[in-house]
């Protein structure tokens, strides 16, 4: 058989399709909508989790290549049930900020920021937000930061070591009270407690980051001491110096902080390092079992979809005999006609295909509008949901394809 001959039966096979999803047409669409579903599962899902990738591999790209976290609890997945076998950690002391002072003034290291985060009521005039998050900073986490600050200022040291009531505010929280004018210089309750507006942050796209919702930037001093915030699980970003290869910071981390809880040689750490090497590792894991998930639920699509492509076309078979008893008359093989069912039942299924595409392109655009997600659409993703809908269809069309190409020409041509 000739290229052209392909093509011409291709083609053939495509126009069929239509008709015959013109005549049965419920059948056809659940066919379509099943396909449809499963791709666009996978499409809205890869546009997200790609969207989160780029947000988060950013955010940890804007603390430095050679940047580590320390923490009083292990990033991991862990199965803590409250027990002293399932998380011991739970009994570390927790950091302090005097640990982080330490740190900081070892050679090795360029800066270190202490972190802390709670919630507090927020008011300005008749406007409140009863529980809104706040983060809490020490002076420098512009330095590990990949935010801006537009317009105004991050506070100082001397407004850290006061407790100056100033905050920092984001662009949810900017537009919540000030929809129409600056929020520079304005006063807002925190707790009953007057603050005065000295910036507002605009964080890096991550979904992680919360850019969505209300929230705000306090110096840790003045949040420890004027909200009362716990610092039992406070965390600390340490920079090593230009030139300074991370292990060497980490050990020089590692000893400070085990010279400080006067640890012995034979007894392990009470506290938890790690690089953004480990960060990443443990997010993968979390996104990749997810989105296992949402692959489990596009498949269960694919096979509603499948299922329907073998009753749809075994009763295009049926009612299409004594055409197939003409054509096996007239000197078409067995070959011609499984081929011309198959791209039938893969036109079927890439029509699903093309519209969940188009779901999920525009899910996609929402997504990037409504949230801080720069999703897109891999690609891959779209190469992979097209050939996995063909896929489909030439699997599961194959067994009417088959009896139809196995039919009889005489017989077939009795068929009434």
């Amino acid at each position: 058989m000739t290229v052209g001959d392909r093509l011409r039966i291709m083609s053939e096979g495509v126009f069929i399709a239509f008709d015959a999803i013109r005549s049965n047409k419920v059948r056809a669409a659940l066919t379509i909508l099943g396909v449809a579903v499963g791709v666009f599962v996978v499409t809205a899902m890869s546009a997200a989790v790609h969207g989160i990738n780029s947000g988060v591999e950013k955010s940890l790209a804007a603390a430095g290549p050679t940047t580590f976290f320390i923490t009083k609890w292990p990033i991991a997945i862990n199965s803590c049930n409250g027990s002293d076998d399932s998380c011991p950690w739970r009994h570390n002391a927790p950091l302090t900020v005097e640990d982080a002072q330490r740190i900081a003034r070892q050679p090795s290291v360029e800066g270190v920021i202490a972190h802390a985060g709670g919630s507090a009521a927020f008011k300005y005039k008749d406007q409140e937000l009863p529980g809104a998050s706040y983060d809490a900073y020490s002076p420098g986490w512009t330095n590990v930061d990949g935010g801006t600050i537009d317009p105004g200022r991050s506070f100082t040291d001397a407004e850290n070591t006061d407790a100056a009531q100033v905050v920092i505010i984001n662009q949810a929280m900017q537009e919540k009270f000030f929809p129409q004018g600056s929020a520079l210089g304005k006063s807002i309750q925190v707790n009953g407690i007057p603050f005065r507006v000295i910036a507002v942050y605009h964080p890096l796209a991550n979904i992680f980051s919360g850019a969505n919702k209300p929230g705000a930037i306090f110096p840790f001093e003045t949040a420890r001491r004027k909200l009362n915030m716990g610092v039992r699980w406070m965390d600390i970003t340490v920079k090593p110096r230009d030139g300074v290869a991370q292990d060497v910071a980490i050990d020089d981390a590692i000893a400070t902080l085990r010279s400080r809880r006067l640890l012995k040689p034979s007894q392990d750490n009470t506290f938890f390092v790690s690089t953004q090497e480990k960060v990443m590792e443990l997010y993968n894991k979390i996104v990749g079992m997810f989105f296992a998930v949402m692959l489990g639920l596009s498949s269960i699509g694919l096979l509603v979809g499948g299922v329907g492509v073998i009753a749809i076309m075994m009763i295009s078979v049926t009612e299409r005999t004594r055409e197939i008893g003409v054509r096996k008359a007239l000197g078409a093989t067995r070959g011609t006609i499984l081929w011309q069912f198959l791209v039938e039942a893969a036109t079927l299924t890439l029509i699903g295909a093309v519209i969940g595409l188009i779901v999920g392109g525009l899910i996609t655009y929402g997504i990037r509008r409504i949230s801080s997600i720069d999703a897109s659409i891999p690609s891959l993703a779209i190469v992979a949901a097209l050939a996995a809908s063909a896929f489909t269809g030439v699997v599961f069309g194959l067994l009417p394809a088959v009896r139809a190409a196995k039919m009889d020409p005489v017989e077939a041509l009795r068929y009434e």
